[in-house]
């Protein structure tokens, strides 16, 4: 196994500055998803994480630097750094400096991505704040998201030429899933692998970039490198569509947002999807019912529908599947018990769907 000093750089230390509130510092660490904290060193590595971030979007201007580090502070699962930090610490030697900073970049990417996706969703609300689109204004929340992504390019970049290619092919890549879910508006045509394609893009290949990323700066080999990047992509895949089916079968407590809000917006997903193409009974009245004006009658007809056809058990199992292939990744780790932890972390989002 290469060890970090192989890199041929010496580990730059993270930046310092005043620290985080300790309410604000409570709100994110403790959000993390439960199924990554059990990794060693991960409560410590990720309480970093959120100095780091705080210190990545500082700017002498206040007022974009209130706008940057709007959510932020709003606090999250912080899902893609612990990935990271989970694989550095499973085939690496844990989380050093710079596997803390490349999960910065990360999760930078991800909040920077939000901002944009708010706007064309014109959501109002967001991590139980006002998004920043709507505290602000569009202009401010895409130049916000943009000023995010150029952090994370600059961290990736400090890193590495190979850090920096990663992070930069992940950032189109996310654009192009994002740009096939928007063509792909009401289209009743849409199939399943033009979704696949786009949850790909949109989701899972920045949990894989995360999870590569960890590995790579905490100094593991090729093989287990590439074993990360698999684990990080299968994951994100059970992420996005247990995602998307909770949309149709979770409630507005749940949520957050009130159910079938996608079959409303327009966005047609794997349930959905299987439905319409008769692979399970109803596509032609469900046809019928979707389009861009759906009132909540329509809408609750249409979530009958999709429940009542087995569509829904249909796309667990495509998500169990993908969550065999993250299993199946996890190999010759170093640290057993973040190795368990990787390997049973897509199964714990399955979990959720009760």
């Amino acid at each position: 196994m290469l060890r970090a000093c192989s890199l041929g750089r010496v580990a730059r230390p993270l930046p310092q500055g005043p620290p985080l509130d300790i309410r604000e510092r409570t709100a994110t660490v403790s959000g993390m998803h439960t199924h990554f904290a059990k990794v060693p060193g991960m409560e410590s590595a990720m309480a970093g994480v959120e100095d780091a971030l705080r210190v990545a979007v500082h700017v002498e201007d206040p007022y974009l630097h209130k706008i940057a580090r709007h959510l932020i502070v709003a606090g999250g699962k912080r899902l893609r750094p612990a990935m990271a930090i989970a694989a550095g610490t499973a085939w690496g030697i844990g989380a050093p400096t710079e596997v803390v900073r490349a999960a910065v970049a990360c999760e930078l990417v991800h909040i920077g991505s939000l901002y944009h996706d708010d706007v064309m969703d014109e959501s109002p609300q967001r991590r139980g704040v006002a998004t920043v689109h709507a505290e602000w204004g569009n202009l401010q929340a895409i130049v916000g998201g943009d000023f995010l992504l150029a952090r994370a390019s600059e961290i990736a970049a400090e890193l590495g030429g190979r850090p920096a290619k990663i992070l930069a092919s992940t950032i189109g890549r996310l654009c192009e899933g994002q740009i096939a879910e928007v063509r792909d508006t009401y289209r009743t045509g849409r199939s399943v692998d033009d979704y696949m394609a786009s949850i790909n893009g949109k989701t899972a290949s920045l949990f894989a970039a995360a999870a590569q990323f960890g590995a790579l700066m905490a100094g593991a080999g090729e093989s287990q490198i590439e074993a990360a990047r698999a684990t990080g992509e299968a994951y994100g895949m059970v992420f996005q569509i247990v995602d998307d089916i909770l949309d149709l079968t979770g409630t507005v407590e749940k949520l957050g947002k009130p159910t079938g809000h996608d079959i409303k917006e327009g966005v047609y997903t794997l349930p959905v999807l299987l439905v319409l193409h008769g692979a399970h009974p109803g596509g032609e009245q469900l046809r019928a019912l979707l389009g861009a004006d759906m009132d909540e009658t329509r809408v609750g007809e249409a979530l009958y529908i999709v429940r009542s056809s087995g569509a829904i058990e249909a796309s667990e199992h495509t998500a169990h599947e993908w969550a065999t292939r993250s299993r199946e990744a996890v190999k010759a780790v170093g640290d057993l018990t973040a190795g368990t932890v990787l390997r049973n972390a897509a199964d714990e989002l399955l979990a959720s769907l009760g």
